[in-house]
């Protein structure tokens, strides 16, 4: 008898809030897909970027405080141009160029390449100058590179570098003009 009465009392005190049920339910669907509609959009727009359109860059995987994924894993490039030095970044020091942020060490760095990104960017989207030389997108590595006519060059690793220094001019030559074929075409078609 009292299972019949728990029953009971939760099938009358459940009838009468049933519409209002079916309407919050309602009302959360509708919800749910305007913030799944919104995020579709969203990331649509991202998509079309500079940097998500072909991996013309190469960057971290994931998305900066900034919106945008990290270039040149986190290493400041003014520092590495202008001293020669490998320093990592901070992300309180963010510059975003191109839709790729870049982490720097003070805010003075920062405003430098700010006002030039151009005399600081790694060449080649970042990505190994060996492997673009031969058709390909490999990471560009920041504990393998080299400075040549102040600019910026970024290896695989240190076999690839070592076959880098056997002919630098060769190899960026090779770069520079594969690099306007390639650029716009996704790694994984490479």
């Amino acid at each position: 008898m009292e299972k019949t009465a728990k029953r009971t009392q939760s099938t009358d005190a459940g009838c009468e809030p049933a519409v209002s049920t079916k309407h919050q339910r309602w009302s959360r669907s509708m919800t749910l897909t305007k913030t799944l509609l919104a995020a579709a959009l969203l990331s649509m727009a991202n998509m079309s970027s500079p940097a998500f359109s072909a991996d013309e860059y190469n960057t971290s995987s994931g998305l900066t405080a900034a919106g945008a994924p990290l270039g040149l894993h986190g290493v400041d490039p003014v520092a590495f141009v202008n001293l020669g030095n490998r320093i990592d970044g901070s992300a309180r020091h963010t510059a975003v160029h191109d839709g790729v942020a870049y982490y720097f060490a003070t805010e003075e760095a920062m405003n430098t390449f700010s006002a030039d990104p151009a005399a600081y960017l790694p060449q080649n989207g970042g990505f190994c100058t060996f492997g673009v030389s031969v058709g390909k997108k490999f990471d560009g590595d920041p504990q393998f590179a080299a400075i040549v006519d102040e600019r910026l060059y970024l290896f695989l690793n240190e076999a690839i570098f070592r076959e880098f220094q056997k002919d630098e001019a060769g190899t960026i030559a090779k770069a520079k003009e594969n690099w306007k074929k390639i650029r716009a075409t996704a790694a994984s078609d490479l």
